[in-house]
């Protein structure tokens, strides 16, 4: 699998390093401790009407997840700044499964349209906390 371009941490001054770190560094802390628990976590924010969709594209699966939710278009962009630059994913939602980012609204159905999304569940499913 082909690696995504980053910079090389040799490459960064360490107290840049360490503003990088740190930055957000409880909201990143959140998703990572979430995403190890369950089987099924959607990032998200407020308003976002991908967000809403992939959520209700779930529930009528019958897939249960954890929601975090980390402000609205004009709150808390720092957090999901930090959260996407942790996963490298650039918009929201963000769906692991499994621990693994799946992707957005368009890769989480197409993984519910496949049927590679609740095969990968097996027949336990995820506890809800949304």
């Amino acid at each position: 699998m082909p690696k995504r371009p980053c910079l090389d941490e040799k490459s960064i001054a360490p107290a840049a390093l360490s503003a990088i770190e740190s930055f957000h560094a409880d909201a990143v802390r959140d998703v990572q401790e979430s995403v190890r628990r369950n089987r099924v976590v959607v990032v998200g924010m407020a308003q976002n009407p991908h967000v809403r969709r992939v959520r209700r594209a779930l529930d009528e699966r019958g897939v249960t997840y954890t929601y975090l939710e980390y402000g609205s278009y004009l709150s808390k962009w720092r957090e999901r700044l930090a959260i996407k630059l942790w996963s490298g994913w650039p918009t929201f939602p963000q769906v692991f499964v499994n621990g693994t980012l799946l992707g957005g609204e368009d890769l989480t159905k197409a993984a519910l349209a496949d049927g590679s999304l609740t095969s990968s569940l097996g027949p336990a499913r995820a506890e809800a906390s949304a």
